[in-house]
């Protein structure tokens, strides 16, 4: 074969992408063909639909067969190739001048055939250098080719994840819009339930406001009847001896009872929830210190005692304190104290100082507290700054406290009945708090 025909062939055998023989070649529709793997990275990068490298004709085909027989002339082209450069001294060997033909798969060198046959190699695994060649040229062209199926797969799993990229923003656009519907939902059922909540109050209170006026009414008539009853028993007393013991007249007397203001404490929809979220367990001591606890006239005069009480000693109850074990410095607490048992109790927050006081209600400007007292048969509920009552008929059971201590207000609740008892709200904390409890013996 002549060097011009010789070049023409090599040259067809040849891919115009990468400029070598062929390793795997297919032949796409415009009849043009290439490396498998070096047309598959062309097409990687260009856009569809896919054209061919040479003539730019459009191919339809995403795959396709080796070219069984343009891959075997490519193998010859190669051997034909090695065959030039046989007699290059790294080719030839030293010791017997002969060409090395053969390849040891063990100690993977190239070997002359009196080489092969030397006891040092005679027990080796030899083979052409060509067959060798082609034999390790196609497991790498495996290799290739799995790590071209593993970039695909990777390529879909990208798609794959750009997918879920999208769908995922599409879906939180959407969610967005959905859960600001749900809370309009709750905004609009919470707002309908305090509208309902304070017209039953004001309805509430105006029959007990009602009430007061009438027995208001009731008392100042009394008190007329009663001056007037006066009058007449001075009128009596100044009549002669014989006259006066003449008079038959039962005086009798009926006092008025006062009216207790009870306003009833309405459930909350969602306190429960809430308040959980800033839940704090264990904050009072187990153990409790017995104590003199001393409750101040005036509260059990706002509780609907004698008022000229208030100016007598303070009562002082055998009872017992149970001192805080945290201390809160910022933040948003809930605890919850069960006090069903004891008709007398404090509860609520002072400063870290003081809970080594128990006589703490001396100081009950530095506290946010609230009180309970049983009179008669009614529970008085109060609280010390600013002072405020209210009267239950049931002693309440599970007393809940929530401290929030950066908008320096503290609240209680019927956590039995997820409803508020009341709210103190404070000039700004400026010292560490912590729980506190005093209560009765049961």
């Amino acid at each position: 074969m002549d060097s011009d025909t010789s070049s023409a062939f090599q040259n067809n055998l040849t891919c115009s992408i990468c400029m070598n023989y062929f390793l795997d070649p297919v032949t796409i529709d415009c009849g043009h063909s290439f490396c498998r793997l070096c047309l598959y990275l062309c097409w990687e990068e260009a856009q569809t639909p896919r054209h061919c490298p040479e003539c730019k004709g459009v191919s339809e085909k995403p795959d396709f067969k080796t070219n069984i027989a343009l891959k075997s002339l490519a193998s010859i082209a190669r051997e034909d190739r090695a065959n030039y450069i046989k007699s290059s001294e790294e080719q030839i060997c030293v010791a017997h001048k002969e060409a090395k033909e053969l390849f040891c798969k063990d100690e993977k060198g190239l070997l002359c055939a009196v080489c092969s046959e030397s006891p040092e190699h005679a027990a080796h695994s030899h083979s052409p250098i060509q067959w060798s060649a082609e034999e390790y040229r196609e497991k790498l062209l495996k290799r290739m080719n799995s790590l071209w199926n593993m970039t695909q797969e990777m390529k879909n799993n990208l798609k794959q994840e750009a997918k879920k990229t999208k769908s995922l923003k599409d879906y939180m656009a959407s969610r967005r819009v959905m859960i600001q519907a749900e809370y309009q939902k709750i905004h609009l059922f919470l707002y309908e339930e305090e509208r309902l909540h304070l017209n039953s109050m004001e309805r509430e209170a105006k029959e007990i406001f009602q009430q007061l006026k009438e027995s208001e009414l009731r008392m100042t008539q009394q008190k007329e009847s009663l001056k007037g009853m006066l009058r007449e028993l001075t009128d009596m007393c100044h009549k002669p001896n014989l006259k006066l013991l003449q008079v038959r007249r039962e005086v009798q007397m009926q006092k008025p009872q006062p009216v207790n203001p009870e306003l009833t404490l309405w459930h909350v929809t969602g306190i429960p929830d809430m308040l959980n979220t800033f839940r704090v367990d264990n904050v009072l001591r187990a153990e409790t210190i017995s104590c003199r606890i001393s409750l101040h006239k005036s509260l059990s005069a706002i509780c609907g005692g004698d008022r000229d009480s208030a100016s007598r000693e303070p009562q002082r109850v055998q009872g017992f304190a149970a001192l805080g074990t945290h201390t809160f410095t910022s933040g948003r607490h809930y605890w919850e104290v069960d006090m069903l048992n004891h008709s007398m109790w404090i509860l609520g927050v002072c400063k870290d100082s003081l809970t080594s006081n128990t006589d703490i209600i001396a100081y009950y400007k530095e506290a946010s507290l609230l009180f309970s007292l049983k009179v008669n048969d009614h529970y008085c509920l109060s609280t010390n700054c600013p002072p405020f009552i209210q009267y239950v008929k049931m002693p309440l059971g599970k007393i809940g406290v929530f401290l929030d201590y950066d908008n320096a207000t503290v609240s209680f609740y019927d956590a039995e009945n997820s409803s508020l008892i009341c709210s103190l709200f404070s000039s700004p904390f400026s010292s560490p708090l912590k729980p506190f409890l005093c209560f009765d013996s049961p």
